[in-house]
């Protein structure tokens, strides 16, 4: 039987996604354009690395906590900022914050169950919550935390 010698040559596929749409997403395509690996991840956030490959395949989502820690990773919010609703104003404060609902009401001295409802969108706003809420904000971006 006659032996062929048969080279195929073809480019390494890119893994990269051009236009990540979760935060796994995000992550993922960060970690390969500096060529690191799913370890090296999960030490700059502090998870372990079975975290990291839970997020990437989106079988698992990030604690609220480690959202600044990625934000720093990336170099960018990979977060809508064109919120239109007061709820997704105080949802996307608290995941740059990365703290959770309970954290944040007491801050802004208000029931947790309230601020959750903000959060849904399932009350409406009155003057009172919405005077804490704006004092609050202007007090963090005096303290030099802004959004």
């Amino acid at each position: 039987m006659p032996i062929c010698k048969l080279i195929l040559t073809a480019q390494k596929p890119s893994n990269i996604l051009k236009n990540p749409q979760s935060l796994g997403g995000h992550i993922r395509k960060r970690r390969l354009e500096q060529n690191l690996f799913q370890k090296d991840i999960a030490r700059i956030i502090g998870v372990e690395e079975t975290s990291i490959y839970n997020w990437e395949k989106n079988l698992s989502n990030p604690s609220i906590k480690y959202i600044p820690k990625i934000i720093e990773f990336l170099g960018y919010i990979p977060f809508q900022l064109d919120t239109l609703s007061l709820g997704d104003q105080i949802k996307l404060y608290r995941k740059l914050r990365g703290i959770s609902q309970k954290n944040l009401a007491k801050e802004i001295d208000i029931d947790p169950t309230t601020l959750a409802k903000w959060e849904a969108n399932k009350r409406k706003s009155s003057k009172d919550f919405l005077f804490r809420v704006n004092d609050f904000f202007r007090k963090q971006f005096n303290k030099g935390k802004p959004l």
